[in-house]
This record gives structure tokens, sequence and C-alpha cells, in this order.
């Protein structure tokens, strides 16, 4: 027992500490979104209809700046799933990402659905549409989610890229 004592002391240190770090981690961001979220709650605040989706609990910093009015935006087909996008990371459809021909990858953009004000933030991760006319393909997730209608192919919306 005394010639594994080290070895296990060195384990439960490990494990301890990992769960201290991860919990001390965890409080920092929900301390952030409460202050988050008392900064923005404003009791004689109008609320729209406009509704923002994202991916996960995200704080962007920066302004949307307006890029176009009345792009054509589709979808891209179920049968780029799982492959690698330009980028280099792999397509995943139930993921909010797009691809733009000159946007830089990881830039965020905001697509707002003309037809009922729905928005949606994502990021660009590969090169496309190759369609004339398009500006954004959008993954299916994404796109269904600021849709009018489930039979739709593409939207006409507005684009706003964030600037820093």
């Amino acid at each position: 027992m005394k010639k594994y004592f080290p070895l296990l002391l060195m384990i439960f240190t490990t494990i301890f500490l990992s769960y201290g770090l991860a919990f001390k981690s965890k409080n920092i961001v929900n301390q952030e979104l409460k202050k988050v979220q008392k900064d923005t709650i404003k009791k004689d605040k109008i609320v729209t209809k406009e509704t923002i989706i994202t991916d996960s609990i995200t704080i962007f910093k920066g302004k949307f700046k307006p890029y176009m009015k009345s792009a054509h935006v589709s979808y891209y087909a179920e049968k780029f799933n799982g492959r690698r996008t330009a980028s280099g990371r792999v397509f995943d459809m139930t993921k909010l990402t797009a691809a733009h021909k000159r946007f830089p990858f990881g830039t965020k953009v905001k697509v707002t659905n003309e037809a009922n004000g729905k928005s949606v933030i994502v990021e660009i991760i590969d090169r496309g549409p190759f369609v004339k006319g398009r500006e954004l393909d959008l993954s299916k997730k994404a796109f269904f989610t600021i849709a009018s209608s489930s039979g739709a192919g593409y939207i006409k919306a507005t684009i706003e890229v964030l600037q820093k």
C-alpha cells in the first residue's frame, strides 16, 4: 500500500483540481450571463416579434453592419452532411453554419427572413453557393429556423455582418 500511496495521491489531486477548475469556470460563466441578463432586461422596453436564435449561449461583442437586403438564401443539400468544408471543418446540417463566396472563415453573420422577421446568427465555414444569384447557403437547421414554410427552397433575407 505504501508504494502506491504517491500514485493514488497524485490521481486524487488531479481529480480534485480539475473538478475545482471546472466548477470555478462554470460559476464565472453563470455570473457573466446574469450580468448580461440584468443589463438587457428593461421594464419599459417594447418587445418586438423579431427572434434571434444562436447555437448556444453566446455573447457577441460588436455591432452587426448591414451587408445586403433582399439576398437570395438557400440551404445545403443533405448529401454534404459529414463532408469536409473548405475551412477544414466537417459540415453538420444540425449546426448554425453557412457558406459564402468571399467572407473570411469564422465570420458571424445575422440572417433575417424578410417575410416573417425571424433571425439566426451563423458562422461562415465554407465556400459557396455556386448557383448564380444566391448569396448564402445555410445549414438545414439555420434555414428552417427562419423559413416561413417547410416547403421553401430559398428565401429573401437581409444579411448583416458582425463588426468587432
